[in-house]
C-alpha cells in the first residue's frame, strides 16, 4: 500500500524549529514509508486555509495512495479538516489509531462540534442565572479570576502538547538502549528543548519517560 504523509504544526516558528514536526515524522516513519509528504504551517489567521492538505489529497488521488497522519486527535476535531477529507473521497489512516476510518473521523468531529455547542449553551445559561441573581458580569475581579483560570488551563494544555511531541522520540531512543544522558544530548542537539526552552538533563529525561 502507498501512503502520502500530511503533517501539521501550529505556527511558523514551530515549523522552523521542528518542534512537534519531528515527533509526527517519527510516528509516521515507524508506521510506514510515505512516497510523498506535505507539511502545513498554520497561524491563528489561516486555520481554514490548508493548501498543503489540498496538495496531499491531490497526490493521493494521482498516485492511488492513502493519506496518513501521525495523530488523529490533532486533526479529527477540526471541522475544516474533516469536511475537506470527507469531500475528497480518499482513504485515510492515523498512526495512533490505525483502525479509524473516514466514518470514525466524521463521528469524532460531530461529537466535538456538539460538545462545543453544549458548552456554549451551558456557559450562556450560567451567565444569565448569575446576572439574574444580581451579579455584575463586568466585575474586574471576576474577569481577573476567569483570565487566571484560562491562563492556567492554557499552560497545562501547552505543557501536555510539548510532552506528547517529545515523548515518542525519547521512548524510541530509550528502547534502542540509549542512556538518559545520551537521550538528553540527542534531544537538545535536535533543537527539541524542554518546555522552559532549556537543554535537557538526564533527570529531566527520566521524569519525561516516567
Amino acid at each position: 500500500m502507498k501512503y502520502v504523509a500530511y503533517y501539521r504544526v501550529s505556527t511558523a516558528r514551530q515549523g522552523q524549529s521542528g518542534l512537534g514536526l519531528e515527533a509526527q515524522q517519527a510516528a509516521v516513519a515507524a508506521f510506514c514509508e510515505p512516497i510523498e509528504s506535505y507539511t502545513e504551517i498554520e497561524t491563528g489567521t489561516n486555520k481554514r486555509q490548508r493548501p498543503e492538505l489540498q496538495r496531499a489529497i491531490a497526490a493521493c488521488k494521482r498516485r492511488g495512495a492513502t493519506l496518513v497522519v501521525a495523530k488523529l486527535d490533532r486533526l479529527a476535531r477540526n471541522v475544516a479538516f474533516v469536511s475537506t477529507l470527507m469531500e475528497s473521497g480518499i482513504e485515510f489512516v492515523a498512526c495512533d489509531n490505525p483502525t479509524a476510518n473516514r466514518l470514525t473521523v466524521h463521528i469524532l468531529a460531530a461529537v466535538a462540534e456538539d460538545e462545543a455547542r453544549r458548552i456554549s449553551e451551558r456557559t450562556k445559561a450560567a451567565l444569565a442565572a448569575y446576572k439574574a441573581r444580581g451579579g455584575q458580569l463586568g466585575n474586574p475581579s471576576n474577569l481577573t479570576s476567569v483570565a487566571a483560570r484560562k491562563g492556567n488551563a492554557a499552560n497545562v494544555a501547552a505543557a501536555e502538547r510539548h510532552r506528547q511531541d517529545v515523548l515518542p522520540i525519547a521512548r524510541k531512543l530509550r528502547e534502542a538502549g540509549r542512556t538518559y544522558q545520551a537521550i538528553a544530548h540527542e534531544l537538545t542537539g535536535r533543537g527539541l528543548l524542554t518546555r522552559r526552552g532549556k537543554a535537557w538533563s538526564p533527570t529531566a529525561v527520566k521524569r519525561l519517560l516516567g
